[in-house]
């Protein structure tokens, strides 16, 4: 009798609720793995671009930017129009706070190309921009650096298109093309320039590639999915554990 007891108290009887509970969780916690493997994945593939875009120059032209593969080095020629320039707010370098600096290169016929000139710091007042004005620069020219997308801040609430009435250099947080675009007033190319670290006109610049490095999304897909099967090995110790209390009830 005593071993009949202890087999029945050993029996493993989950319930249907606690059942549905552990596989709902199990679920999600895959598909949050597989979303984090996917973007691993593009993150991948974005620094493999990213690091094949910098093996030759490829001469611009007037084609149109999205002509050209993401983060392809390129050389165009246009001239710089240093008296509408934006800065990128909240951008930082080496955990010091402060802005890139955006500058229109005027193409002619063709769309105007927003030129990254790199960070500068802040200059401890909103007051106060940095001073990032050209002087003497009214011949076209000729610049390379990296096709690239503007920054993103993943949310709508970091985002602040400049503003009409401040002064130029405006200040903007994470703007859109669209935005930048009705503030100059001109068409603008859907990409930036990422001015080359060693052309002149620019600040701080090391450029990278955009996000996380990719292991960093594989390893947190490693760790949802081990949440998956940590939730379903729970679900049938506590099954087993449940029966037992009842048992001895």
């Amino acid at each position: 009798m005593a071993s009949d007891a202890g087999r029945s108290r050993g029996a493993f009887a989950p319930t249907p609720g606690f059942t549905l509970l552990a596989l709902l969780l199990a679920a999600l916690f895959i598909r949050l793995g597989v979303w984090q493997w996917h973007k691993g994945v593009e993150r991948e593939a974005q620094w493999t671009r990213f690091a094949q875009g910098g093996e030759a120059v490829l001469a611009l032209g007037t084609r149109p930017v999205e002509d050209v593969p993401l983060f392809q080095r390129v050389s165009v020629s246009g001239t710089l129009d240093g008296a509408h320039q934006f800065l990128l707010d909240n951008r930082s370098w080496r955990g010091h706070a402060g802005y890139e600096v955006l500058t229109p290169l005027l193409r002619g016929a063709a769309p105007a190309l927003l030129v990254d000139r790199g960070w500068v710091a802040f200059s401890g007042t909103r007051a106060r921009p940095p001073d990032v004005s050209l002087s003497g620069i009214h011949a076209p020219l000729e610049l390379t650096g990296r096709l690239a997308l503007l920054p993103s801040p993943g949310l709508a609430s970091g985002r602040a298109a400049p503003s009409s009435a401040d002064p130029w250099p405006k200040v903007t947080s994470y703007p859109d093309m669209a935005q930048l675009a009705a503030a100059l007033g001109v068409p603008l190319s859907p990409r930036i320039l990422l001015l080359d670290p060693a052309a002149p006109f620019g600040y701080v610049r090391e450029w990278q590639p955009p996000g996380l490095a990719p292991l960093r999304n594989f390893s947190y897909a490693v760790q949802w999915w081990s949440f998956a099967a940590l939730s379903l090995v729970l679900w049938a110790l506590l099954s087993r554990r449940r029966r037992a209390l009842q048992e001895n009830a």
